[in-house]
């Protein structure tokens, strides 16, 4: 069984609460304690965030060689912007996806998994935002240099209709009635 994460699925939303099966799953070990559903929730974590760090830090990587190429002394100055934003949002993504770790690293053996889950949580879900706009604004530099700028625009206002619809829209209004009665 999978869950959403740290705070995710549980009662009381703060990662303490009882977790709730896919339909068609079997019930959590009821024998499972505080301890180990955070252990757990950590381990789940640190699974997403290791698929999330790997897409980012391919953009950064590529982006960060951009200004090396000979044609980068033709873009214009709104290209240039876009450019220093998307590279900036990817920074900042690359830096948000690797701060759970850090944290870790930091709190290991502290006694702070509480907060630890928590707060990597939360800072997941921020560098996955920042993940979305960046690659939105990725994909309005790429139609920009190629297509213009209403095809710029374009292109980066689906990119982001798409991420929030996949990344938001979809978990919230599933289907699971046991998660609407929550979410009311």
């Amino acid at each position: 069984m999978t869950t959403d994460g740290p705070g995710d699925g549980d009662a009381d939303g703060n990662g303490h609460g009882q977790d709730y099966p896919a339909p068609g799953e079997p019930a959590r070990d009821p024998e499972e304690t505080p301890a180990q559903r955070l252990t757990r929730n950590w381990g789940e974590l640190l699974q997403e965030l290791r698929v999330a760090q790997t897409g980012i830090q391919v953009l950064t990587g590529f982006l960060l060689t951009v200004p090396f190429n000979s044609r980068f002394d033709q873009l214009t100055h709104l290209q240039r912007t876009a450019y220093l934003v998307v590279l900036s949002g990817a920074i900042l993504s690359t830096a948000l996806m690797m701060s759970p770790a850090a944290f870790h690293r930091v709190l290991f053996r502290h006694g702070e998994r509480p907060w630890l889950v928590n707060t990597a949580n939360q800072i997941a879900r921020a560098g996955l935002g920042m993940v979305a706009l960046t690659t939105g604004g990725v994909a309005f530099l790429a139609f920009e240099v190629v297509a213009g700028l209403a095809a710029g625009v374009i292109a980066g206002v689906v990119a982001l209709i798409v991420f929030a619809a996949l990344w938001v829209a979809i978990p919230i209004w599933q289907p699971d009635p046991r998660r609407r009665r929550r979410r009311d």
